[in-house]
């Protein structure tokens, strides 16, 4: 029984430091609203309701798990529905009594947010895009317009139609200027190269594919965006009507059997056929991650000038600050080249471009 205890005890430490550490990351990155909204859930935390006893007795890493922002996201859900006007206020305001509120909510919609510690938090952030198209520029100079783009991670899809939004990018106007969906990074270094993008094909994969044409899937995403960064809930709410004009392809699967495949596929000439992925390749399972590097290496091998291939990543090269944006390209050498630094959620980049 003692050594329940302590097991149960050393959980529960295990669990509040990592609310503690994300409380932190939401201040550093701008989000008080989401810091305040944790710090009351951690003060109410107690094991009278049962989504309170779920999290302090997290069976697994709540790091690695992202518990802080499955319960971050239900509550957001449930003020963005309007159920709990108090909350709902509450949220609007961006101030008032934070643990008093959250501590009735947790017990009052136990129910309700219970479910939400089901599932880790599934996100599409559209200002990647803003990261990527440059590489996407950068691709097209090398090689020509015509781009079949293939995501790995691709959530619900939005970053496939990319070169439907319209993009600042250190000077340089780029994507279609008439989109409902703008991007302008914070630029630095410089200007990329200008270059003509035709996206002929565009497919993704997803272990778990959403779909956006769906009402209560794009809701559900909506919610674990931090709802006191009104420019990346607007930016996402613009590309969710996007998709539901132009359905994105998102294959349910896992990524390395699915990007295999498709790279035994006939590549159309003239067109660059290019592998991208953002915050997503960490994701994958070591074996996984050789899989992919090994099929793309050798369809590298394979590519010629008429048939060329790219690989583009945005991935964190080690510590989760700043993420690294390089580009691999056949045929050539196909070494790694990098184009930039750049925040994680595409909010500023640092274009300090190789050439391929």
């Amino acid at each position: 029984m003692q050594r329940n205890k302590c097991k149960l005890r050393g959980m529960s430490e295990k669990v509040r430091a990592a609310f503690a550490k994300q409380i932190g990351y939401c201040r550093l990155t701008g989000s008080e609203l989401t810091a305040r909204a944790l710090e009351a859930v951690l003060a109410n935390l107690d094991h009278s309701t049962q989504t309170g006893a779920r999290i302090l007795d997290w069976p697994g890493d709540p790091m690695v798990d992202a518990l802080k922002l499955r319960i971050a996201g239900g509550l957001n859900a449930l003020a963005r529905s309007g159920q709990d006007a108090e909350l709902t206020c509450l949220y609007a305001a961006r101030e008032g009594d934070f643990q008093g509120i959250i501590g009735r909510v947790l017990a009052q919609w136990d129910d309700w947010l219970y479910p939400w510690l089901d599932s880790a938090p599934q996100t599409n952030e559209v200002a990647r895009s803003g990261v990527l198209f440059p590489g996407m520029l950068e691709i097209a100079r090398r090689f020509g317009p015509k781009l079949e783009i293939l995501e790995l991670g691709a959530s619900g899809g939005l970053n496939l139609n990319m070169d439907r939004f319209c993009y600042e990018l250190g000077g340089v106007a780029a994507g279609d200027p008439n989109s409902p969906v703008k991007i302008a990074p914070v630029w630095n270094g410089p200007s990329p190269t200008a270059a003509p993008i035709e996206v002929v094909a565009r497919a993704g994969v997803d272990l778990n594919p959403l779909d956006m044409t769906d009402p209560a899937v794009a809701s559900r995403m909506l919610a674990y965006i931090w709802p006191d960064q009104t420019e990346r809930v607007a930016r996402a709410e613009a590309a969710i009507r996007l998709a539901q004009v132009y359905p994105p392809l998102v294959e349910k699967g896992d990524g390395a059997e699915w990007l295999a495949a498709r790279l035994n596929m006939p590549q159309a000439e003239g067109v660059t056929r290019v592998i991208y992925h953002s915050i997503a390749l960490q994701y994958f399972p070591e074996v996984g991650r050789r899989s992919v590097t090994a099929a793309i290496e050798a369809a590298g091998a394979r590519a010629t000038r008429s048939k060329p291939l790219a690989w583009l990543s945005m991935e964190f090269p080690s510590e989760v600050i700043a993420a690294d944006l390089t580009l691999r390209c056949w045929p050539g050498d196909g070494e790694t080249k990098l184009l930039a630094h750049t925040h994680p959620h595409g909010a500023h980049i640092n274009w300090v471009k190789e050439n391929c």
